[in-house]
């Protein structure tokens, strides 16, 4: 349906299905990801999401001839949640990832000439694998680079589900082990502040442990990176609908569900407008204030906690030139308000010119900015780091706002993100805000959908889907 009316029981022309009937409430990736793992396993499911469209916050828009993602994702080889999603509608192909980890890393204090340095790997057992790159890395001194492999060490000895390590800061644990700020700043943040969305300071170290842990020190190929060649909204979207649909998932969009209830039999009733949708498991795979306000009471011995899970925003500034200004892919910047920029031009279907999309990851300060303030300090800014952009025509500049793109990761998170299961029987939680162990990112989001179907199947007696969990062997 499009229009959100409901005149008439949306199962009554469905066959019942031996595995029950399950409802998904959300459809973000955590939600079609559940709802995914429950069909494939004989279950029939209905997906309801209040949006027009799937993705979350991995979503794309129109702007005049621009098809715009609404900020820029990555993920990870380590991602092997999210590797498998990608597999299981068909998309791998669309976000591949790279060979082997490169990332150019700009700093514009350099004198010319000398502001290029990379972070990348060679094919040798961790931590050889990044060795050659940081005894080279022109961005750090010779005595913060030794520096930098010892705490590395260090912090490959912590273990991230250590209670005690949620409650410290990243940032404090840094100091203590000799970094200094202009390591924290160069190396530290460039990638701590992408993924864990905070600067080191106001991050979990527990949630820092497992980035670095996971992504850098764990196989030599871990954190080589992958993006999206195409529109978000092809992925999250239009091919996750098709996939929803071949494995016979009712998808409703534009419809808000209002409440749920346990409804005395065993079941659960689903109200959305006009209607009441029974069910025997329901996944809630939704932001946690949304969550705690469709929680029924006693589901968690303590809902209050999801609204102590703070968010933070993450600001993309977009720019369109009338000419090619950035000949690779991507790159990080230091001594700069930017931090990371990306090529959209080919995904967007801009015909001529460049359009960059500019990443800013724990945005507090800017986040409410007027676009004209923007535009006056990121395009100078732009101007320092691309030396080709200085005769560039701007065709186009605008901003994308997610006021709450993630979890704030600070210190004492790790005890308020409730696990996949409830109190109430037949009641599951998804979103990358729950206990996945990850921070924020879509491979937390899929982690967790697959841990609400997973529970839900259980308790409906289905059988685990093979397939599925094969994410786990290769993690």
């Amino acid at each position: 349906m499009t229009d959100g009316t409901r005149p008439h029981a949306p199962h009554a022309q469905t066959p019942a299905r031996a595995g029950g009937h399950a409802v998904v409430v959300g459809g973000g990736l955590a939600g079609v990801t559940a709802a995914l793992a429950l069909a494939d396993a004989g279950v029939r499911v209905t997906l309801l999401e209040g949006r027009p469209r799937l993705g979350g916050l991995a979503f794309s828009f129109r702007r005049g001839e621009l098809t715009v993602d609404n900020g820029q994702h990555v993920y990870l080889r380590c991602c092997t949640a999210y590797r498998w999603f990608l597999d299981r509608i068909d998309a791998a192909a669309l976000a591949p990832l790279q060979d082997r980890l490169d990332v150019p890393v700009l700093d514009v204090a350099k004198p010319a000439g000398r502001r290029l340095g990379r972070l990348r790997r060679d094919v040798l057992p961790v931590p050889l694998h990044l060795g050659r790159s940081l005894t080279t890395f022109p961005h750090l001194s010779l005595a913060d680079r030794a520096r930098v492999g010892r705490a590395a060490l260090a912090l490959k000895g912590l273990d991230p589900a250590d209670p005690a390590l949620d409650s410290q800061d990243f940032g404090s644990w840094l100091t203590a082990h000799g970094q200094s700020a202009r390591a924290v700043e160069a190396l530290w943040d460039l990638v701590g502040v992408a993924t864990l969305n905070a600067v080191a300071a106001d991050a979990s170290l527990g949630l820092a442990a497992m980035v670095f842990k996971t992504g850098l020190l764990s196989d030599p190929g871990a954190a080589d990176i992958g993006w999206a060649r195409v529109p978000l909204g092809e992925l999250h979207d239009r091919l996750a609908r098709r996939a929803l649909d071949s494995a016979g998932v009712r998808t409703e969009t534009r419809t808000r569900v209002t409440s749920v209830s346990a409804n005395g039999d065993g079941g659960w009733d689903v109200r959305v407008p006009g209607e009441t949708v029974e069910a025997d498991a329901v996944v809630l795979a939704v932001p946690q204030r949304e969550a705690y306000d469709l929680l029924p009471a006693g589901a968690l011995d303590a809902p209050e906690r999801l609204l102590d899970i703070g968010t933070a925003p993450i600001l993309n500034v977009h720019v369109v030139y009338d000419r090619q200004v950035l000949t690779s892919p991507f790159f990080a910047a230091l001594g700069t308000p930017v931090q990371w920029v990306f090529d959209r031009t080919d995904a967007s279907g801009l015909k001529d010119g460049q359009y960059l999309a500019v990443s800013q990851s724990a945005a507090q300060d800017e986040i409410d900015q007027p676009v004209a303030v923007l535009r006056e300090r990121y395009l100078p800014e732009l101007e320092r780091l691309l030396p080709l952009a200085r005769g560039a025509r701007v065709r186009d500049f605008f901003v994308t706002r997610e006021r709450t793109a993630t979890f704030a990761p600070t210190p004492g998170v790790g005890r308020l993100r409730p696990g996949a299961r409830t109190k109430s029987p037949g009641l599951y939680l998804a979103g990358a805000w729950t206990a996945t162990g990850w921070p924020a990112t879509m491979e937390s989001a899929v982690r967790s959908g697959v841990g609400a179907a997973d529970a839900a199947l259980r308790a409906l007696g289905r059988p685990r889907p093979r397939r599925l969990f094969a994410f786990e062997e290769a993690a």
